[in-house]
């Protein structure tokens, strides 16, 4: 759980940053990082057109400058786009001045105002950099699909044990989740359908 749904006080070390929406409302912001590639960000957008669901894409700069037409895809379809840095890069080996250059130098191919933290943290004076500019959506529950000690059932059962009302659920449209996703995506939707919740995205 210390993973799949963040504990309290780790919520406040970032406390302008959203780990989860309205806990009134029964909805969850489904939410996918490090795309877009072309093996992977098609299959996701052809299973949320099928449940006529938006989500928010954490998109890598280097990778939207790589694959043009997998962002665009998601553009098109009305899907929100976020900040991932340009490399994927994290806090613990960058100062602020580099880690907010790589931040920027996405933001030229994504133009947008959110943001999340490659490896899910950053160190204090990187947040408050970036939070000046962007507004910061963390977690508050991640799939783990990226854990090559999860299968895809392992990750579905995440879902099913960690949603609740306001969730922001973290997949990946990468290639190590892309088996594991192809089994819980679909299977997760419909779960979470079924349970009466209904999908939003940040505006």
């Amino acid at each position: 759980m210390f993973i799949e749904q963040p504990a309290k006080y780790l919520r406040w070390i970032y406390p302008r940053a959203m780990w989860r929406m309205d806990a009134k409302r029964r909805s969850v912001y489904l939410t996918f990082d490090d795309g877009p590639i072309p093996e992977v960000t098609p299959w996701v957008l052809s299973v949320l057109y099928k449940y006529g669901i938006k989500a928010t894409f954490f998109m890598v700069g280097d990778n939207v400058r790589k694959h043009p037409e997998e962002y665009e895809m998601v553009r098109k379809a009305g899907h929100r786009i976020g900040n991932h840095t340009f490399n994927h890069i994290g806090s613990m080996r960058h100062g602020i001045h580099t880690y907010m250059f790589n931040v920027e130098k996405a933001n030229a191919y994504l133009h947008s105002d959110l943001f999340r933290p490659p490896h899910g943290w950053m160190k204090w004076g990187h947040y408050v950099a970036v939070s000046l500019k962007y507004r910061i959506v963390m977690w508050d529950l991640v799939t783990r699909d990226y854990s090559k000690h999860l299968d895809g059932k392992a990750v579905l059962a995440n879902v099913k044990r960690y949603a609740r009302p306001g969730s922001i659920i973290t997949f990946h449209d990468s290639h190590k989740s892309y088996e594991k996703l192809q089994y819980a995506l679909p299977r997760a939707i419909e779960w979470l359908r079924d349970e009466g919740y209904s999908f939003d995205v940040f505006e």
